[in-house]
């Protein structure tokens, strides 16, 4: 009566771990995002798969997810794997391990490789703290406006995409966050053709636009905060541009470009709701936006 949720190999198979071989072999049931790839990885390991083995991903995971609890409240010891990683990080696995635990059942973790750690650890950029996005929205609109409100992130950011859309969305980032923002674009970790290219969002953008291969991980620096009494001169030069008329967008873009504060970073003091000693939070009177 307990659930496995076992971390695979991001790339080569050796990198799999030992208690993944014997949860292979000895649990009641496993379930694999995808069989044919669970089969061929204990091939490469020289183990055989001794329990049922079932399919569970995006497509059949609500209804598979109350069969694998049935299993479990039975009795039965059901490992999850993925393709590469850890389920549940931008992997099906989120809602298994919310039902199992819903009903009672024991919930442990094999760990494996990451490939969120694994390209934090080679990027060069500082990693004492770091968030991660998975995959952005894929519509444009959707994505910039997810970027906008990640512009002051000081954290180190993580995100994952498909190969097709990295130099869009490096594009994009470069734009949001500035073009000479640092960032390191990670490809086909611990594989044969690994590679990791370092430079600025508009650079590696350029470099993106001739075609990029492979599972791709970014990782980008953090937005660097400006001293607050350069930010609250900027804010209160927007105030008056805005007063005379002007956007509050645009006022932004130009008093960013005129004070060497990132556009997104200055919009989003701008629109952050301000607090004074014994008043209620409340929005700058920028007027209309």
């Amino acid at each position: 009566m307990t659930l496995v949720i076992a971390g695979t190999a991001i790339g080569r198979p050796a990198d799999a771990s030992s208690r993944l071989v014997d949860e292979l072999v000895t649990a009641d049931v496993v379930a694999a995002e995808d069989t044919r790839r669970l089969r061929r990885l204990a091939a490469d390991l020289g183990v055989a798969v001794a329990g049922r083995l079932v399919s569970y991903f995006e497509g059949n995971e609500e209804r598979r997810t109350v069969e694998l609890v049935e299993a479990l409240v039975a009795g039965q010891r059901v490992l999850l794997v993925t393709d590469a990683g850890m389920p549940s990080v931008s992997d099906p696995g989120y809602r298994l391990v919310a039902a199992a635990v819903e009903a009672g059942v024991a919930v442990t973790v094999v760990p494996g490789p990451s490939a969120v750690t694994a390209a934090l650890a080679v990027s060069g950029l500082p990693v004492d703290r770091f968030c991660f996005e998975g995959f952005l929205p894929r519509r444009s609109a959707a994505r910039d406006r997810r970027l906008a409100e990640l512009a002051a992130e000081p954290r180190t950011l993580v995100v994952f995409e498909a190969p097709h859309r990295t130099a869009e969305m490096l594009a994009a980032m470069a734009a949001a966050f500035g073009a000479d923002r640092a960032a390191a674009v990670c490809r086909e970790l611990t594989k044969t053709h690994e590679e990791v290219r370092r430079g600025g969002l508009a650079e590696l953008a350029e470099w993106a636009a001739g075609g990029v291969r492979g599972e791709v991980t970014v990782v980008v620096s953090g937005a660097t905060t400006p001293p607050a009494a350069d930010l609250e001169a900027a804010l209160v030069a927007v105030q008056d541009r805005v007063a005379g008329g002007q956007r509050l967008r645009a006022a932004c873009s130009d008093v960013a470009a005129d004070v060497g504060i990132p556009t997104n970073e200055l919009y989003a003091a701008a629109i952050r709701p301000t607090t004074h000693p014994g008043a209620q939070a409340h929005r700058r009177p920028w007027g209309d936006f």
